[in-house]
């Protein structure tokens, strides 16, 4: 069995959690992405929200969420992905940037626009009164 192992940015704003859509997809993810080479948690998620959104992590807001785990988006049946997810604090103004076309601000009534990994997430957020 294949595993994909991702680090996800949790960011949430007013009920609704921090969101991209990459060129070419029809899905949103949570901000975030794969580990590079010997890359620590902390090593990719800043360098992926540097690279998608334009902000960098403030290291010392960093404090771990959960994982989860779920058949991987438009992967063969049985290819995983574990993501592992953060909360954080950051500087700078969010952007789209390199292969992201557009942010959005999603709500639980969103769950038919997500990944299965990110409704977990969701589901997981809206159990604890985090996301509406």
């Amino acid at each position: 069995m294949k595993e994909i192992d991702k680090i996800a940015l949790i960011y949430l704003k007013d009920g609704k959690i921090l969101s991209t859509l990459s060129k070419g997809k029809d899905t949103y993810y949570i901000p975030g992405g794969k580990r590079e080479g010997m890359e620590t948690d902390k090593q990719t998620l800043i360098r992926e929200c540097r690279e998608e959104l334009t902000i960098d992590i403030l290291e010392d807001t960093l404090k771990y969420y959960g994982t989860f785990e779920a058949q991987a988006h438009g992967k063969a049946e049985g290819v995983l992905v574990k993501m592992t997810c953060y909360n954080a604090e950051f500087n700078g103004e969010l952007k789209a940037n390199s292969e992201i076309q557009e942010i959005r601000w999603l709500g639980y009534n969103d769950l038919d626009k997500i990944s299965p990994v990110d409704k977990l997430i969701f589901k997981d957020l809206y159990e604890k009164k985090l996301l509406k």
